[in-house]
């Protein structure tokens, strides 16, 4: 049996039938693993006791609320767990960082932390693109905004998003004719001084904004294609859009398995590629999704995968 420390989002908050962390938890649960919860405000170091947590240990009841049974708080090592993960979402904000922070520390002294930290901040969802600009659309990426007209005015057609927000939120379209181009691009860049990312329109996102997971590497063998709502242009779930497990193609087989080795040896060992049509457009590497949608559409246990090779990284 192994202990898991799940840090995260209050456990209450959890929307268990789509909670890809509920589903990882449930998966360990079922193979006689035990599981501990915390959240990044109960994390803390000392001198004499390093990165420890305040913590409990989670039983779980079931899909049915309440879905989970508290045990008694605790203040354990975080090097005491056979495995930490991390599956904060979302901003990625002061606490978020300063959280990397303390489970580095938790990690040079001996603690096993998936995602590692270090690669949680070196790995911008939005920015980690540009390591892989041959996969990606036409991407501009800055806080200017006659640098974001220009590419406006080249393209035609742009998306434009800020740099550390999830599920769509601020994202905008701009097309050729737009109007609002000079006020949008003020007020998502607060005036030339928030750098946001403009990428060429892709049309191809009425048939998906595709997720694809890579666990240690590998990629399921299924994504989860987010299709966007009537008259939107996100895909997100978040968004209202709608998700359609489907068979990889052998386009997404390559750049799953240009990007796998490589972000594999980051120390990341769960990343959700984001792909419209043939282009690379995110690598989501903080809590990454879509693990129940895909495992209910297919039959294919991505929690499984994902445990599995959890206990192996253990071993």
């Amino acid at each position: 049996m192994l202990d898991f420390l799940f840090v995260a989002d209050p456990l209450i908050s959890f929307k268990i039938h789509k909670d890809s962390t509920f589903a990882m938890m449930a998966e360990a649960a079922q193979r006689g693993h035990a599981l501990w919860a915390c959240e990044p405000g109960d994390l803390a170091w000392s001198q004499d006791g390093g990165v420890v947590a305040r913590c409990y240990p989670v039983t779980l009841t079931g899909d049915a609320a309440p879905w989970f049974v508290e045990g008694v708080i605790s203040e354990r090592a975080l090097r005491a767990f056979d495995a930490v993960l991390m599956r904060k979402d979302p901003p990625f904000d002061a606490a978020y960082l300063h959280c990397t922070y303390l489970l580095e520390l938790a990690e040079r002294a001996g603690a096993r932390v998936f995602n590692r930290p270090q690669a949680l901040r070196d790995f911008n969802e939005k920015l980690a693109i540009a390591r892989f600009a041959e996969l990606t659309a036409a991407t501009l990426v800055s806080a200017n905004m006659a640098r974001l007209r220009r590419f406006h005015a080249e393209q035609g057609d742009i998306v434009v998003k800020p740099l550390d927000a999830m599920g769509g939120a601020s994202v905008f379209r701009l097309r050729a004719d737009d109007v609002n181009v000079s006020a949008i691009l003020e007020t998502i860049t607060a005036y030339g001084t928030q750098t946001v990312m403009a990428q060429r329109y892709l049309p191809e996102i009425v048939e998906g904004d595709k997720r694809i997971l890579l666990i240690d590497g590998e990629a399921v063998p299924y994504c989860l294609a987010r299709i966007p709502a009537a008259g939107e242009t996100r895909g997100n779930l978040a968004a209202g859009g709608t998700g359609v497990a489907r068979p990889l193609t052998e386009h997404d087989w390559l750049i799953a398995r240009t990007l796998g080795p490589q972000l594999k040896a980051e120390g990341l060992l769960l990343v959700g590629l984001d792909v419209i049509g043939a282009c690379l457009t995110e690598v989501n590497v903080t809590s990454p999704t879509c693990f129940r949608e895909i495992t209910a559409q297919t039959g294919f246990n991505v929690a499984a995968m994902f445990v599995a090779a959890l206990e192996q990284r253990c071993a």
